[in-house]
């Protein structure tokens, strides 16, 4: 079994094309999303349109939330006052700009979803099993992990929404990041993803696939998107 998970696209539609474009060639099963189709970007009905499209499952991340039910947060945290600045400028310009279709698209999107995989039962999630806004960081306590999914009963939980990719076992379960297309924060600017094998166990690969950056910047610019937003692209993380 052959599977590629993405997630975290936010209107770069951009870097949404080359991963694709990347997954096709990798021959796979099954192919997943695992939400924030929107924000910060300047293609949020484009990317939107895309998903659509190709009829590719999808869940719902936090972004989407806030913006298909017109929200006046979209559950980000920030750690500024002009990151929270930033966050409400670019949540109030999505939802003016996307169709009242697309939205409705977003409020439909699929919850948490469990998955049997040549026998590994996996659970794919945007944020944690517990909440779509909560942030699985690499280096959360095992501890406080194993309480969390032991209950849950699964071999791999698949996850996004912090932006930065990494696999970790915790006890004999396998946790997955699946880093982000269209906003990297791991200090790499290429859109990630990754690629699943299950045969007799579980390989990840992580895919990096450059893009046009420098598009991406200028269309962010043309629509009057704040600076921030092209100047994280470049340096694949907070600059403000």
């Amino acid at each position: 079994m052959r599977v590629a998970i993405f997630s975290d696209i936010h209107s770069n539609l951009y870097a949404l094309e080359k991963v694709l474009e990347s997954i096709e060639r990798e021959s796979v099963d099954l192919m997943l999303c695992g939400g924030d189709l929107v924000g910060y970007g300047p293609f949020p009905n484009e990317v939107i349109n895309v998903l659509r499209e190709r009829k590719i499952p999808t869940l719902m991340g936090n972004y989407d939330d806030g913006v298909g039910f017109n929200r006046d947060d979209c559950g980000c945290a920030y750690r500024s006052r002009r990151e929270a600045e930033l966050g409400e400028i670019s949540l109030k310009w999505t939802i003016s700009k996307v169709t009242e279709e697309n939205k409705s698209f977003l409020r439909n999107l699929l919850g948490n979803t469990y998955y049997s995989w040549s026998g590994m039962r996996i659970l794919h999630v945007h944020g944690s099993p517990r909440r779509i806004n909560e942030y699985l960081y690499e280096d959360r306590p095992e501890k406080n992990l194993l309480r969390m999914l032991e209950p849950l009963k699964i071999d791999l939980l698949v996850c996004g929404h912090t932006h930065i990719p990494y696999h970790r076992i915790v006890g004999k379960i396998h946790i997955v990041n699946t880093g982000s297309v269209g906003k990297p924060k791991d200090g790499d600017p290429r859109a990630c993803y990754v690629l699943l094998e299950i045969e007799d166990g579980l390989t990840v690969h992580f895919k990096r696939v450059p893009y046009d950056i420098d598009g991406t910047i200028q269309a962010i610019k043309s629509v009057g998107l704040p600076r921030e937003f092209a100047e994280d692209l470049y340096s694949a993380t907070f600059t403000h």
